[in-house]
């Protein structure tokens, strides 16, 4: 174990590592600096004294034993030179204390007595002679946790093995209703795991946070020993006292083999009516991009809605996130769904102002709307390469640039809603587009973003939009912006070979 944070940063330390910072610290500000109030209450040869069971030094120790020095004596956190030895694995000291007939039964300010410090270090060689010495056997810490429990949370395998054999193996819990097994799993020690189960009855059991050994496995992403909790019988679904499930707090901690590993065992992936979000919400909230592929690819209800009615889209869309928008939207999801509020995703995100993601919504709208009147129309009609992202392929560079002529310096304000009115944009995608509004030219912007949409729509259905650009100009009224666009346009670039990047 290397060296422990002191001062300030020791105070947060749990209590178990607090009691243990300056047993087990290697530097020179912990074995005198800052812990030099520790001895306060030693006299010399007795702070001596623990400074040699602390370095191992026998010689030193035997001097100050002549000098009939207090071998039990102890400082300020009331650890004695025996303390000191066990922690460190100083098996001569160890025996020189035993030997003079040290105390064993001597408990810190923490309540830590020799075979707690033994248990933890995993030293069986120490363990063995403290038990030999006649040490308690069933001593608690501050934290109600007996040796056994101890050793379990440090995966120490031996020391476990050797325990039972001593018939000290027990099923109790700690202060925070943890049992040995609670904390072997929490803790990924699967070795030690799969020697208390060979033991165990109650594998379900809750600590006092409703948490089983299973869920505590999967919180701290250990999946082999969520393997072998599982095949010994562990419920998949049990919620916590929050209402957490083992595939939400693997989510929420982005875990994505173990979130694949709960779907293959068929874990439940419809929330419970008391759970606020479904899975695919979490992995959206969390921004956990392969999380939420791996739910869709395992039919995840992608239009399940959460306690607030909205659809994992509508979180998407507020969080701003291009990629899970991208995702959603090319799995289909309902577009139409509205939250408490009366809000589609599309109002969502021109609400919050995130114009790509209004702009994606749209293409996706009038997409799946096309998609929908063509069925069985045979026409050729594909979403080979779907994309509902900016278009910045080289391909359509052309066809892009003489749109934003159009629209910057051609197009009146006002002209650019006639166009989309004649290109069928509902008056909610319109209102969608001018809420982004930055001044009174934003109407170039707007008339921009529209002709970009109109083209993405255009390019899927493999038409020429030069072709569809003039023809449709001159049928919406506007015949001399028709005939500057076929003079813009170069004869010798094939348009119909456009494609969608």
């Amino acid at each position: 174990m290397g060296p422990l944070p002191s001062g300030e940063e020791e105070e947060e330390l749990p209590a178990m590592m607090k009691g243990l910072s300056h047993l087990f610290g290697a530097r020179e500000d912990v074995m005198h600096g800052d812990a030099a109030a520790n001895h306060n209450s030693l006299l010399p040869d007795e702070r001596e004294f623990q400074r040699a069971a602390k370095m191992n030094n026998l010689e030193t120790m035997e001097k100050l034993f002549k000098k009939s020095v207090n071998i039990n004596a102890v400082d300020t956190l009331k650890r004695t030179a025996l303390h000191f030895a066990v922690a460190r694995s100083h098996t001569s000291a160890v025996d020189f204390l035993l030997h003079h007939k040290a105390r064993l039964d001597m408990a810190d300010q923490h309540g830590l007595t020799v075979i707690h410090l033994a248990a933890w270090t995993g030293n069986l060689d120490v363990m063995r002679k403290l038990v030999k010495a006649g040490v308690d056997q069933k001593a608690k810490n501050e934290r109600g946790r007996k040796p056994f429990l101890l050793a379990s949370e440090k995966g120490h395998a031996d020391m476990i093995n050797n325990l039972i054999a001593l018939k000290l193996f027990t099923s109790e819990k700690d202060q925070e209703g943890n049992t040995a097994l609670h904390l072997a799993a929490k803790n990924g020690h699967s070795e030690v795991v799969e020697i208390l189960l060979k033991q165990w009855e109650e594998i379900n059991d809750l600590n006092q946070n409703g948490e089983t050994p299973f869920y505590l496995s999967v919180e701290g992403g250990h999946e082999k020993c969520a393997e072998l909790l599982l095949e010994a019988g562990s419920d998949i679904n049990i919620l916590t006292h929050n209402n957490s499930s083992a595939l939400q707090i693997a989510i929420q901690n982005g875990h994505l083999s173990l979130v694949t590993f709960l779907i293959d065992k068929n874990i439940d992936l419809v929330p419970k009516p008391e759970q606020k979000n479904s899975p695919l919400h979490l992995a959206v909230i969390n921004n956990h991009l392969p999380v939420v592929k791996t739910l869709l690819d395992a039919n995840h209800d992608i239009n399940f809605l959460n306690h607030r009615q909205e659809t994992p889209l509508h979180l998407a869309a507020d969080l701003g996130n291009v990629e899970l928008v991208e995702m959603l939207l090319k799995a289909g999801c309902d577009l139409k769904t509205m939250d408490k509020n009366g809000k589609t995703a599309l109002a969502v995100a021109s609400r919050s102002n995130y114009a790509l993601i209004v702009d994606m919504i749209i293409k996706a709208e009038r997409y799946y709307a096309t998609e929908q009147a063509h069925l069985g129309h045979g026409d050729d009609w594909s979403d080979f390469g779907l994309s509902f992202k900016q278009d910045h392929s080289i391909q359509t560079k052309q066809i892009r640039s003489s749109l934003w002529n159009l629209a910057y310096n051609q197009l009146k304000p006002q002209e650019w809603k006639k166009l989309a009115l004649f290109w069928k944009f509902t008056d909610e995608q319109i209102r969608a587009i001018e809420e982004q509004w930055t001044g009174k030219k934003s109407y170039k912007e707007h008339g921009h973003r529209m002709l970009l949409i109109w083209l993405h729509g255009i390019l899927l259905a493999h038409q020429n939009p030069v072709k569809h650009i003039y023809e449709d100009l001159v049928a919406a009224g506007f015949q001399h912006l028709a005939e500057k666009i076929r003079a813009q346009s170069s004869t010798d670039v094939d348009s119909r070979k456009c494609e969608i990047s």
